[in-house]
């Protein structure tokens, strides 16, 4: 299967730039799977197409600032670097893209924020990327400082500035470690799951740090030569009963995100079954794929020739899909991270 058949036009106007005032006051768009059957709501009617004893299933991880502008110590050269992957939290090692790549070697230093902070690139990997080791004088610890010094970390096609921080994290975000944010989540609302609840819908969370792979478009020409990058998951005892004992009582499982999604396949595909316990996953889903443990997904609407737009068209087709956008597009939709949401049930 080809790259390009993922593709699509979508006008600049269309990218949502901010936030609405009210995050539950988006557009909503269901999408049936099996008949293509498309309808328009708002997303606190999203209540309406959840039952007693369905399961939602949320990502409850919070992104950190990560982002941090600083200058080379020898030059004075600016520097960006973006902490894509934790690799030693003891020794404050990170995984980064850096800007300008190619002039930070190894043993080159870096000065953050008028030495509040520096790092030392450490190492080469593929893909360009950096290992950089932070090193904060003081007593703080690195997160602290990152809290204060680091700056979200919002995708390029954002251009226009962030007020309010907080709302490129979910209302339920608590587990640090993310790069991006699970962005079919920043819809939910208290009011929300208050109605969830009185209806009788289970309402768990599972941890998947989003990295790498959101900022990675696929570049190969056939889906199948791409490589998705890893991201680690955790998942609860609690939770794995709740999800295991939804799907034999012949409820549905419901995941919000694309990144809730795969942590759910990832355990199906690995054991058969949810269950307790922590891991690295590089599942990739595309059309052809089986889905073994989710029943619906609520998401955002992606980036044409993404990872995610193949994920969701695996789960509803791609031609179903690709007509559901034209019609979000038609009807003035707003696409991607701040934008509007979509359902797909069975």
């Amino acid at each position: 299967m080809k790259t390009e058949e993922f593709d699509f036009h979508l006008p600049q106007e269309r990218i949502a730039q901010h936030p609405l005032n009210e995050r539950d006051r988006s557009k909503l768009l269901t999408l049936q799977r099996e008949t293509g059957s498309i309808k328009h709501h708002t997303f606190l009617d999203i209540v309406d197409y959840l039952e007693q004893g369905d399961t939602l299933v949320l990502n409850d991880t919070k992104v950190i600032p990560a982002r941090l502008f600083g200058r080379k110590k020898d030059t004075g050269g600016k520097v960006e670097v973006l902490l894509v992957k934790e690799l030693d939290s003891d020794k404050n090692r990170w995984l980064a893209m850096t800007k300008p790549a190619k002039k930070l070697k190894i043993g080159t230093e870096i000065i953050f924020h008028d030495e509040r902070l520096y790092g030392i690139v450490t190492d080469i990997k593929e893909e360009g990327l950096r290992v950089i080791s932070f090193h904060v004088p003081g007593e703080e610890s690195f997160h602290e400082v990152l809290e204060r010094l680091g700056k979200m970390p919002l995708p390029p096609y954002i251009t226009e500035k962030l007020d309010d921080s907080g709302r490129y994290q979910t209302i339920y975000s608590k587990h640090i470690g993310s790069v991006a944010a699970p962005t079919a989540g920043l819809h939910f609302t208290n009011r929300v799951f208050d109605a969830l609840r009185k209806k009788g819908v289970n309402i768990v969370y599972i941890t998947l740090h989003v990295g790498l792979g959101t900022f990675k478009p696929v570049e190969a020409d056939e889906i199948k030569d791409h490589t998705m990058h890893e991201e680690f998951y955790t998942v609860s005892d609690e939770v794995a009963k709740i999800i295991n004992d939804t799907k034999a009582k012949g409820k549905r499982v419901i995941a919000v995100g694309t990144t809730s999604c795969r942590t759910i396949e990832s355990m199906m595909r690995d054991h058969g079954k949810i269950r307790e316990g922590s891991g690295w996953t590089d599942i990739f889903i595309y059309p052809g794929y089986r889905f073994k443990g989710i029943d619906g997904l609520i998401t955002n609407f992606h980036l044409p020739k993404s990872t995610l737009i193949m994920l969701v068209s695996a789960l509803a087709g791609r031609e179903n899909v690709l007509n559901a956008y034209q019609e979000a597009i038609d009807r003035c939709y707003r696409f991607y991270s701040f934008g509007d949401a979509m359902f797909i049930y069975p």
